[in-house]
C-alpha cells in the first residue's frame, strides 16, 4: 500500500468519526481508530480480542472475554454504524472502510459507483500481468457493494437514522473504562440501643444516618431484619432494569449497598445511584443540583433551587400506602465535579418513584420522547429529569415528565 493510499484512508477515517454515528461516543471511535492505525502500520497480528480489551478498554491482561464481551459488542456496533454511514446520502463516492463479521482487521476499498458490479470495467488485457493492488481494490469494492445491499435491506425494514436516544443517554457511562458501580440505598441499622430492644423486630425502621452501624454485639437476627444488609424490593426492581441496559451493551458492573460504598469507590468508576432518602450518596451528590430532595418531619418533597418555596411535588410518609396516589422522582446524569466521574441517579420520594425512574431509563420510548423536546446536543449535556408516576392500589404507573433541565 502506498503512502498516498494510507493518507486517503486516514482522511476517510476522520470523516467517519466526525459523523453523529460516532462523534457522540468514545468507545466506538477508540476501537475503530486503533484497528485502522494498526492495520496501516502492518500490525494486523495484534488485533485479537484480548489484546484489544487490554489496549483499548483498559482491561487486565487476564480478564475473562466471555464474562466481559466488550470488544465483540463494540465491534458489532461499529459494523452496523459503518453500514449506516455509507448508506447516508453524500457518502457514495467516499473511500470504503469496512469491518467484516468475525474479524477485527478492517478492510479498505475504493468508492462504490453504481456500475461497480460490472467486472468488465476492471478487465485487463490478456498480455498484461494482473496488478495485485488493483485486484484487492476490486475485491474490497465488490464486498462493499454487498455490505451496502445488506444495509439497504435493514434500512427498508427498520429506518435507523443514527444512535437511539437510549444509546445516547448511556454513552458517557458505557464509554468510560471500567465496571459501573451500582450503589443502592439501604435501610439504616439502629443497633442494639434501648429503643431497638423495645420495638418489634419485624418493624421496618426509618432511614437514619449512615454513621451508625452494627456493633460486635449485633446478632444475626438483628442484622437480618433491621440491618444494612437489606435492600428494598422497589430498589431491586430498578437495579434489574438498569443492569439489563448494561448487560445488553456488554458493560461490566458491580452492585454495592450505600453503607459499604466509600468516596474512593465513587472516584474509581462511573456510578449509578439508586434511591434517595435511603441513600446518603444520592443526597450528597444531588445536593448542589437544581432538583434535590428535602424533608420536614414526615413530609418529603422534590426541591427546586429556582423555586425553593414550592413543596407541591411531595408526599407525607404518614399516608397509608394504599392511599398514596402519586409519587415523584428525579433522574440525573451529570459529570460530578467532586468525584470527576459520570453519575446517574434514579431516585424517587418512595419506592414507586424509583421504579418509575428505572423504567424511564431502560425503555427506549421514554427517552425518544424526551429527545424530541430536549435542546440541541442534549446527549452531551448534564441533565435532570423530574418525573411523576401515578400509584394505584400500591402499584407504580408509567413515568411522566414534569420538568427537565439541561446544562
Amino acid at each position: 500500500m502506498s503512502e498516498a493510499e494510507r493518507v486517503a484512508i486516514r482522511e476517510q477515517l476522520e470523516r467517519i468519526l466526525a459523523n453523529p454515528l460516532f462523534k457522540n461516543s468514545k468507545r466506538y471511535p477508540n476501537l475503530l481508530r486503533y484497528i485502522v492505525e494498526h492495520t496501516l502500520d502492518g500490525q494486523k497480528a495484534e488485533l485479537k480480542e484480548r489484546t484489544l480489551g487490554v489496549e483499548v478498554f483498559a482491561r487486565s491482561p487476564g480478564y475473562d472475554t466471555n464474562a466481559d464481551p466488550i470488544v465483540r459488542a463494540t465491534a458489532g456496533e461499529i459494523r452496523k454504524r459503518i453500514a449506516l454511514y455509507y448508506h447516508e446520502p453524500g457518502h457514495e463516492s467516499e473511500l470504503r472502510i469496512d469491518l467484516a463479521p468475525g474479524s477485527y482487521v478492517p478492510e479498505f476499498g475504493p468508492p462504490v459507483p453504481a456500475s461497480a458490479v460490472r467486472p468488465a470495467v476492471y478487465a485487463a488485457e490478456p498480455s498484461v500481468t494482473p496488478d495485485p493492488v488493483r485486484q484487492n481494490w476490486l475485491r474490497y469494492g465488490l464486498a462493499g457493494v454487498l455490505v451496502a445491499a445488506v444495509a439497504g435491506a435493514l434500512l427498508y425494514t427498520k429506518p435507523w437514522v443514527g444512535p437511539s436516544a437510549l444509546s445516547s443517554f448511556w454513552a458517557p457511562v458505557l464509554d468510560t473504562p471500567g465496571a459501573v458501580l451500582i450503589c443502592v440505598g439501604q435501610r439504616q441499622y439502629r443497633g442494639s440501643s434501648p429503643e431497638f430492644q423495645q420495638q418489634n423486630r419485624s418493624d421496618i425502621p426509618r432511614p437514619q444516618s449512615a454513621q451508625s452501624g452494627p456493633t460486635d454485639r449485633t446478632t444475626v437476627s438483628e442484622l437480618y431484619y433491621l440491618g444494612s444488609q437489606n435492600v428494598a424490593m422497589p430498589d431491586m426492581m430498578a437495579i434489574t432494569q438498569l443492569a439489563g441496559v448494561l448487560e445488553l451493551n456488554g458493560k461490566p458492573y458491580q452492585i454495592r449497598g450505600q453503607s459499604s460504598t466509600t468516596f474512593a469507590d465513587l472516584r474509581n468508576s462511573p456510578v449509578i445511584l439508586i434511591g434517595a432518602f435511603n441513600n446518603d450518596w444520592t443526597l450528597r451528590l444531588a445536593g448542589p443540583l437544581r432538583f434535590g430532595f428535602s424533608r420536614d418531619g414526615h413530609y418529603f418533597w422534590i426541591s427546586d433551587r429556582r423555586n425553593p418555596l414550592d413543596k407541591s411535588r411531595g408526599i407525607s410518609y404518614e399516608t397509608p400506602y394504599l392511599q398514596l396516589t402519586e409519587d415523584y422522582a428525579v433522574i440525573t446524569r451529570v459529570h460530578d465535579a467532586t468525584t470527576q466521574r459520570m453519575v446517574v441517579i434514579a431516585a424517587g420520594l418512595t419506592g414507586y418513584g424509583t421504579i418509575a425512574a428505572g423504567e424511564f431509563l431502560s425503555n427506549p420510548s421514554y427517552l425518544e420522547a424526551l429527545s424530541r423536546t430536549a435542546p440541541k446536543n442534549w446527549a452531551s449535556k448534564n441533565m435532570q429529569i423530574l418525573i411523576s408516576a401515578k400509584v394505584i392500589n400500591g402499584n407504580s404507573g408509567p413515568p411522566n415528565v414534569v420538568d427537565q433541565y439541561f446544562w
